[in-house]
């Protein structure tokens, strides 16, 4: 299993890290070439107007779009999530706009308003996973066929999947829980099982 980690800016270290620990092959991602023969691929938290920029930069949009679109599993956490999205108010040029979610940059505030909370997450066993919210983002809308994985007290949702696609509003990679990680491992798994014949050159 290769899971790819976009390096072009951000925590993209932290989420290897724990891939790796999680017996994962990680490979850092900065070109379009490096897409070839991922199994999924993670896209950080950082700055999400940033990424944006950097993604046409190298190139690495389209390509990006094109995979996902034939079953790439992808998790954006964060930024990322911002980027995943099909409406991110804020950002001055399009992100990869493929999970069918509306998503607020910096809904909780500056960096001083950033907390830890547990929260469950739908599919996820072993109890509530930790939280860390830096400059998080908060998921105004979810439609269909994307769905609500988790949401805080208050109804804010901060995790939300749509089939090979999750985006969480927080860092999973800054705690030593590595469920989600592991979780994404299985929908990425499973998306390769799942590919139809003519797609087995990417994968």
């Amino acid at each position: 299993m290769v899971i790819g980690v976009l390096a072009l800016q951000g925590d993209f270290e932290e989420h290897a890290i724990v891939l790796s620990r999680l017996g994962a092959e990680v490979r850092e991602v900065r070109a379009a070439a490096d897409l070839e023969g991922l199994t999924g691929l993670i896209i950080p938290g950082g700055e999400s107007t940033t990424i944006t920029r950097l993604l046409t930069a190298y190139g690495l949009l389209e390509p990006l779009r094109e995979r996902i679109d034939d079953g790439l599993a992808v998790m954006g956490t964060c930024a990322g999530a911002i980027v995943l999205a099909q409406h991110a108010a804020g950002l001055d040029r399009p992100g990869i706009e493929r999970m069918a979610i509306r998503v607020k940059r910096n809904a909780f505030g500056r960096q001083r308003d950033s907390f830890e909370t547990d929260i469950d997450i739908a599919g996820i066993e072993g109890g509530p996973v930790h939280a860390v919210f830096i400059r998080a983002p908060v998921i105004e809308g979810v439609d269909p066929p994307a769905r609500i994985l988790a949401s805080l007290p208050d109804g804010r949702v901060v995790a939300a999947r749509q089939g090979n696609m999750i985006a969480l509003a927080f860092h999973p990679e800054l705690t030593a829980d590595t469920r989600v990680h592991a979780y994404f491992l299985q929908v990425a798994s499973a998306s390769v099982a799942a590919a139809p014949a003519g797609l087995a050159h990417h994968v």
